[in-house]
């Protein structure tokens, strides 16, 4: 909890850099007559690719006089975004029409360029006065039945719609000429001239109310219907089979209290069944307690993370199209939030009788950052390759790389000292005996997999209708805003997984298992799988994803996300499952 406090005018100040980071111009937004408002070209790609982005003028468009790349905050580089000025010159409250960009001859290489765009569905992303921009660059003409006699062409006249209040941009839409086309069919060089017209409007909306219109899409009357249908649905699902569990629990342990209670009354030499017999060996450190201190550590580090960005986003923080926001918060939380793994990890494992702390901190500062940096280096890899936006340039590299070495790293050993320096000890309320019982034979749906499978079941039943709206914000085009049905979920996530982790944790111990600590942590991350299991469903029957790149870099990177969630899931199940455990034995008398 100390340390928490620590962390928090940390966070404060963060917040509000965050909140104010993120803007195409130093201006306030505020525009004369006839003034030049910002107008960035960002990225282009397969609008079923998201990952797939290429920078705009990789494709042979119009340069404007002086080409500027924009200074970018560090989440704007990791969102793949590359701000360049783009050739239209839009000044404020300035009509235009039909004016002309520039005339070029599109040698055959340029059209081959083209056409293959057009052909993937090509859309491009602007920012004007930080107003996002988007549309396709061309269309496919599919009049003939075979793909052979398809025509392709490229738009070459956009027309910009502007809505002004005072001085202030309020919004902008942007639309092509239907009869302004360049057939780019045929291996020919071909005339072009883009042009562009501007319109602007007067309106009533507000600057503050600007972006607004952006987030309305994801709370639409019907898509919040099927949100609050999904938590309705989740809750009484899992209301109604908690509950069916928890009466049987308190019933059957209820009925065990009794019995035990009555045993020792009438028969102290009577041999004990059950869980009570077992209760030499149930706390037993478990084996490889190095490992199991280091997943707690990251997983109660990952549980913090996610609830401060569950606190950004509930006060506002992550608003459509703040570029960035999100990964930046992401990376900076991550790092300050580094000790609370350390501390937690170091603590445990020293409760654990662990005597290789140091080694112990070396292996939770690597358990979630290892396969995170392995992963990062081949799709990064991979983007170089295809000369994506998504290649992280070297510069961001070395940043993200001094923020480990220079934040993350001396926080973690800060906790590790603090943890190690807290000399906590296991609080067990029975003894240990001084050799382990034999575990009786138990039937194959008592092992660890099938268990798994049971757990991990329920808790992602509760969450999987709002996992595709999640998907589809992440890997697809649309907008996610709202984010306390999300909050809501979560915690019906993780009621659930504390619950029936606590369930099979008892009917292991009726059972005289008492192998409980690693098979807890398991059950409970067990969702984690679940959820990557989804992805293969989401990837092959809810997207249009399609490519080396695109795959890998879904498939890899929810491979990391869904392992944090495992190590954060595992987290919530032994924590409960210990709580649990620790209330029954200390509810009766053992020898």
């Amino acid at each position: 909890m100390a340390k928490v406090k620590l962390l928090l005018p940390f966070i404060i100040a963060f917040l509000l850099s965050l909140s104010s980071s993120v803007r195409s111009d130093p201006s306030d937004h505020r525009y004369k007559d006839g003034d030049l408002v910002p107008l960035y070209a960002n990225k282009v790609g397969p609008f079923h690719n998201p990952s797939e982005t290429y920078r705009y003028f990789d494709l042979p468009f119009c340069l404007p006089d002086h080409l500027k790349e924009k200074k970018e905050a560090l989440g704007e580089v990791l969102n793949g975004d590359r701000l360049v000025s783009a050739p239209y010159k839009l000044e404020f409250q300035r009509d235009k029409d039909s004016v002309v960009v520039c005339k070029k001859t599109l040698k055959k290489d340029d059209v081959v360029k083209f056409r293959s765009a057009v052909m993937k569905d090509y859309y491009y992303q602007m920012y004007y006065d930080d107003l996002p921009i988007w549309g396709f660059i061309g269309k496919v003409d599919k009049d003939g039945k075979d793909p052979s006699d398809y025509r392709y062409y490229l738009y070459k006249h956009i027309h910009f719609d502007i809505s002004y209040n005072k001085d202030r941009v309020i919004e902008v839409n942007v639309r092509t000429d239907p009869t302004a086309l360049a057939d780019v069919t045929e291996d020919n060089d071909v005339d072009v001239e883009f042009m562009y017209t501007v319109k602007w409007k007067e309106t009533t909306t507000t600057f503050e109310k600007r972006m607004e219109k952006y987030s309305q899409a994801s709370s639409m009357p019907h898509h919040l219907e099927i949100h609050w249908f999904s938590i309705i649905n989740s809750c009484v699902t899992v209301l109604l089979l908690t509950g069916f569990l928890a009466t049987i629990l308190m019933r059957v342990l209820k009925n065990d209290f009794v019995k035990y209670a009555h045993d020792e009354e009438t028969a102290e030499d009577q041999e004990e069944t059950g869980w009570k017999y077992i209760h030499g060996d149930v706390f037993r450190f478990p084996k490889y307690k190095s490992v199991f201190a280091a997943a707690l550590g990251s997983g109660t580090q990952l549980f913090t993370l996610t609830i401060f960005i569950f606190i950004l986003a509930l006060v506002g923080v992550f608003y459509p199209y703040n570029r960035g926001a999100l990964f930046t918060a992401l990376v900076v939380i991550y790092a300050l939030t580094s000790g609370i793994a350390g501390y937690t990890a170091t603590s445990f494992y020293c409760q654990l009788e662990g005597t290789n702390w140091v080694r112990n901190l070396l292996l939770t500062g690597c358990l979630f950052c290892g396969p995170l940096f392995l992963t990062f280096c081949f799709l990064n890899t991979v983007a170089i390759t295809y000369n994506a936006t998504a290649a992280l340039p070297f510069g961001t590299i070395v940043v993200i790389v001094l923020i480990w070495t220079l934040v993350t790293s001396p926080l973690l050993v800060l906790g590790g000292i603090a943890g190690k320096n807290s000399k906590a000890e296991f609080q067990a309320p029975v003894r240990t005996t001084k050799y382990p019982r034999e575990i009786p034979p138990l039937p194959w749906y008592r092992g660890a997999v099938p268990q798994m499978a049971m757990a991990g079941f329920l808790p992602f039943s509760a969450i999987y209708i709002e996992l595709y709206y999640i998907f589809a914000s992440v890997w697809g085009h649309r907008i996610y805003t709202i984010y306390s049905i999300l909050f809501i979920v979560f915690i019906i996530l993780l009621i659930v997984t504390a619950f029936i982790t606590v369930a099979l944790t008892y009917f292991q111990l009726a059972a005289e298992d008492h192998e409980w600590w690693w098979r807890s942590f398991l059950c409970g991350g067990s969702t984690g799988l679940f959820i990557y299991a989804y992805c293969l469903y989401y990837y092959y029957a809810r997207s249009d994803m399609s490519g080396f790149m695109q795959t890998s870099f879904f498939f890899g990177y929810m491979a990391c996300i869904c392992y944090g969630f495992f190590l954060m899931l595992g987290t919530v199940g032994f924590r409960a499952a210990l709580f649990f455990v620790r209330h029954i034995y200390r509810s009766i008398k053992c020898e």
